[in-house]
This record gives structure tokens, sequence and C-alpha cells, in this order.
């Protein structure tokens, strides 16, 4: 089906025309269309194209509400005070576009006409690593930006770009080659929670007794060192010991994942020994185009306009003066790979705020190579850090970092407990208090993450995560449930849109945030922006709250009227369920 143009881009289509032809010689001119306490929307665009003009604002508004072609869409306008325009829509007009966006499976949201190829690199855990509570903004960021794009039709390539190479990895395995059993695992059945719980106990195990033997022996030291060059050069099995390593960490990892309740697969790990190949040529290209110079025997890229307390510049160091690569070359390869290879338009980099002054020098670089162009563009959705209740960065009480495991966990434990206490007026078995208690918290975690700016470090608090009331996604999942549940109370009555019926002021406000549902999904998408498809979801539930309180389902005073209330919840249902789903949230039908 065709998408479903909003009530506020006819709107803005008919005054633009009217503003056109008031004023031709002007040429076509925004309206500037707002949501209005005072109407349902205010044009204010008139002052700034009478000024312009020379015109005067008021006479202007006039001309151009006469000249108005209504067509059904709008009620009411009147000219408010130097030369705005407020604006009423009709009853009819909002239950009827309401009705075909709600036959339309994707809710009447059109798919970009102009959207390309994005290449999202997120969820970037280390090899060998336990993931801790700084990992998680990336994953629940990453996650719910693909869901975003895909659904406004962008092609989106997911990338993991593990920490899976470095010096590190000659102790690690140089050790595995002297101790060959400790990455075995002992029981043949496991869950994935136990066999990701196992995979991690053994690669702490041995980071630790290795790091031991790395510090207290020199031999073994000597015998590490020789490792990483044995590594670097490819040698078969040190090369098949890494990838036990490798492997050994993608089971904790899908056992991390599976708790977020996202979906990881392997053909997206691409992590940096994937660009080794290329890391020559990358370096060779950009000394021959002078892109990069020598310095000290290092090869650099230089700023004007990023300097060190010494008032030098700083540079971008692409490889060492001992012949090693540094990240930069990393960063630059997986460039090339991403934009010749994967022919992305778009590149985005959900990453730690901290690491900006990198990404803004490798992505000028890699301009200045011309591998980003104004036809392939490159972002940092910069996150900010997660703090704990007393504002300081989330630590355990021993000052340690939090696991990510244990944060979910308690979560889960937290949510379900909550589930628990409503379980019997609504009927859950216990396996559905589980199942929900597990949606719950990871829904809770996920929402307070995506509800804040990324750019903004947010309070851990897990007590207010999965509060029934303010903004969390509790709030918006009994939202959800209390729906389903008044549609069970109503087997025999179909939710059927009546456009004859005039609407309450509660029925209204619902009706027009319904409507604007598209174009906050498109400014999302635009802007890398999940936190204002989260806002529209709350004030979503907000509005329907005051529904609930001002229009009754249950007990409506006529049959039509009962079935274009049970239309307008069913709606808000789906919009709700779809909004959640593309912030990586579930939403029970019982709750």
């Amino acid at each position: 089906m065709a998408s479903v143009p909003s009530l506020a881009s006819s709107v803005d289509q008919r005054v633009a025309a009217a503003l056109l032809s008031a004023l031709p010689e002007a040429g076509a001119a925004d309206p500037l269309l707002r949501r209005s306490d005072r109407a349902d929307f205010q044009a204010n665009g008139i002052l700034a194209l009478a000024k312009k003009a020379k015109a005067n604002p008021r006479e202007l508004a006039t001309t151009v509400v006469e000249g108005l072609d209504k067509g059904g869409v709008i009620e009411e306008i009147e000219v408010s005070g130097p030369g705005f325009l407020n604006i009423t829509v009709a009853d009819r007009a909002i239950v009827e576009t309401l009705a075909a966006r709600a036959a339309d499976e994707r809710l009447g949201v059109p798919v970009n006409p102009a959207a390309g190829t994005t290449v999202i690199d997120y969820a970037q855990p280390n090899v060998a690593k336990e993931m801790h509570v700084g990992h998680l903004r990336s994953a629940v960021i990453g996650a719910a930006m693909v869901e975003i794009l895909e659904f406004t039709g962008e092609t989106v390539v997911r990338r993991h770009h593990i920490g899976d190479w470095g010096t590190q990895f000659g102790m690690l395995i140089q050790y595995l080659i002297e101790h060959p059993h400790e990455l075995d695992h002992e029981a043949a059945e496991e869950s994935v929670a136990e066999s990701g719980e196992q995979a991690m106990s053994n690669l702490n195990r041995l980071y630790k007794a290795s790091r031991a033997l790395f510090d207290a022996d020199e031999e073994f030291k000597t015998r590490a060192r020789a490792r990483v060059v044995e590594l670097q050069a490819g040698d078969e099995q040190t090369l098949a010991m890494w990838q036990r390593f490798v492997d050994e960490s993608k089971i904790y990892f899908y056992s991390v994942f599976d708790k977020l309740d996202m979906d990881i697969q392997d053909a997206d790990i691409v992590g940096e020994s994937g660009y080794n190949d290329m890391l020559v040529e990358t370096c060779r290209l950009l000394e021959e185009s002078g892109v990069a110079v020598r310095s000290e025997g290092a090869l650099c890229v230089f700023f004007d306009e990023y300097k060190g307390p010494d008032g030098k510049p700083t540079p971008l160091i692409v490889q060492k003066s001992d012949g090693g690569f540094g990240y930069a070359a990393t960063d630059l390869s997986a460039i090339r790979d991403r934009v010749g290879n994967l022919k992305a338009n778009s590149l985005v980099y959900v990453v730690d705020a901290r690491q900006s002054l990198h990404f803004k020098m490798v992505f000028e670089t890699a301009r200045r190579a011309g591998w980003l162009n104004e036809d392939v563009h490159a972002h940092q959705l910069a996150f900010g850090t997660v703090l704990g209740a007393d504002g300081k960065p989330f630590k355990t009480r021993e000052g340690e970092t939090v696991r990510l495991v244990d944060l979910l966990d308690e979560a889960v434990d937290r949510a379900t407990a909550v589930v628990r206490e409503k379980a019997d007026k609504v009927g859950l078995t216990e396996q559905e208090i589980v199942e929900n208690g597990r949606f719950v918290g990871i829904g809770a975690v996920k929402y307070a993450d995506l509800s804040t700016s990324a750019s903004r470090d947010y309070k851990f608090d897990l007590d207010q995560m999965v509060s029934l009331n303010g903004d969390t996604s509790v709030y918006l999942q009994y939202a959800y449930a209390r729906i389903r549940s008044i549609q069970r109370r109503l087997p025999g009555v179909a939710a059927k849109a009546h456009p004859e019926l005039a609407l309450a002021p509660a029925e209204r406000a619902l009706g027009l945030h319904l409507d604007s549902f598209g174009e906050v999904v498109a400014d999302a998408a635009a802007e890398y922006a999940p936190h204002k498809l989260a806002a529209y979801l709350y004030q979503l539930a907000s509005h329907l709250t005051a529904f609930y309180d001002q229009c009754p389902v249950l007990q409506a005073e006529s049959a039509e009227l009962q079935e274009n209330r049970l239309f307008l919840i069913d709606l808000t249902a789906r919009t709700l369920s779809k909004g959640m789903s593309l912030l990586g949230i579930r939403t029970p039908e019982k709750l």
C-alpha cells in the first residue's frame, strides 16, 4: 500500500499553495507549520515572508486565508496576532486519515525515496575480555538505529568491530600452547547462558594465569613476545590458537547478546584482524598522495585545528616508527572496505564520545584521501557515560567495573518481582511471569538508555527503570497490555472507524499524535536520534491515559462510539508495538 500523507503535511501543502497564490513573486515558501496549544496547528511563516516582500503581515495572512482550499481537511482557520494562522482540522479528516493508516501493515509510514546503504559499526567487545557496563550503550543504541533505518527503507550492513588483535595475544596464545586444555568445556549439554558463563570463566582464568607467568618468568615473556611476531607473520599453529580465543569469546558474546534480546550474526563480526591485509596498502596510498607524511620515523597526518597542551599539532599516527600499525590504520582500512566493497553511502560509528577526536581525525584523513566525499559521509553517533545513582561512573561497591551480565540479571530479577505482584489479577502462568519478567527487565534497561539523548550521560537506577509510573518502558508495556485486555473483554465487538462521529478533545489529541508517527520515525532515522522515537511513544501512552479518563470504551454510550474508540486504541496498540520493536523492546500481550 502507498504511504499515507499525514494531516500536518496535507495542511502544510494547502497553506503553501495559498501563500504562493497570494504572493507569487516570492516563489515557494515554507509555512513553518507547528503543533499548537491554541489550535491543532499554527503557521508562523507569513511574518518572515511579509518582511521580505515589504508587505503587511496581517493583510497577507488574511489574503492567504481567503484563498485557502480547505478540501475537507481544514475545519477552521483564523488570523492571530501580527500574522500567525491558527488551524483546526476536521474530525472527519482525522478519523479517515487514521483509517488509512490502520489499513496498512506499515501504519502508513513512508519508505524514504532517497534510501541508500548504511554500515553501522556497533557492539564492539574485545576478544578474551569480559563485557562490562561500558559496552551497553553501543550495543543498545546501534541495534535500535539498525531497526529504525531498515524500517525507513535503508539497506543496513551491521559491523561489529571487535578487538581481536594486538600484542596481548602473544602472551595468551603461548600460554595456551603450553596448557592446551584451558579452553575445554566440561559439559556436553549447556544452555546459551551456561556455555557463555563457562567460556568467560575459561578466558578469565587463562588471562590471569598467563599474566602472572608473563610477569614472573622472563623466559616465558621472551617466548610470548616471539609468539606475537609469529601471529603477525601468519604462522599456521599460532593462527589456529588465536582462532580458538576468538571462537571461545564469541560463545560468551552471543550469550550476553542473547540476554539483551539482540540478534548478532557471525557474518557481521569483522574485527581488527579482518583488515590486516589492507594495512600496508592503506599506508602506501596515504603516503603517495601526500595525505600522510613521515615524522620521526612514524607515518602521520597533521591537522592545524588539533593541537596538544604544548600548542603543537596533534598528529594521527597511522604507522608507528617501529613499523607497527595503530588503530588509525585499521579504521581507515575499514572505511576503504565499507565504501569500496560494501558500496556504503553512510558510515555510522556508535562509539563512546571520549573517542571523538580520534574519529574526527580519521574521517578528515579519509576525506583528504578521497574515500569520503559529498556522496559518502561518516558520522560518529557519540554516546555519554553510564552513571551510578551517585552521578559518578557506574562501579561496584568494591570500585570494580560492573559486569554487563550481572547488571542484566539484576534488571530481570527486579522486573520479574514487579510482574509477579500483578500476576494473579491478569492470570499469568509461572512461565509467562518468567518470560514477561525478562521482557520487562531488558526493556527497562534499553529504554532508560534510548530515552536519553545519546550524547548525554545517564544514571542507571533500576528502581526507577522498572517503575510503573513515569517515563519508563514498563509504563509503555502496560499501556499496550491494557489495550489488549480491553479488546479481550469485548470479543464480539469490531474495531471500526466512524468518520461521521464528532471527536472528544482526548480522542482528537490521541488521533493527531498517532498521525505523526511516520514523521517522528523519519526524524529519528535522519538525525540518528532514537530518543526522539522514545519520547513520542511516552507521549502516546500519556495521551492514551488521558483518553481512558475521559472516553470510556467498555461503557461507551453507543455501539458506534464503542467501535470507534476500539479502533483508536487498536491503532494505538499497533503503533506502540511497532515503535517499541524499533527500539528493540518487546510488548507482552498480558502484563
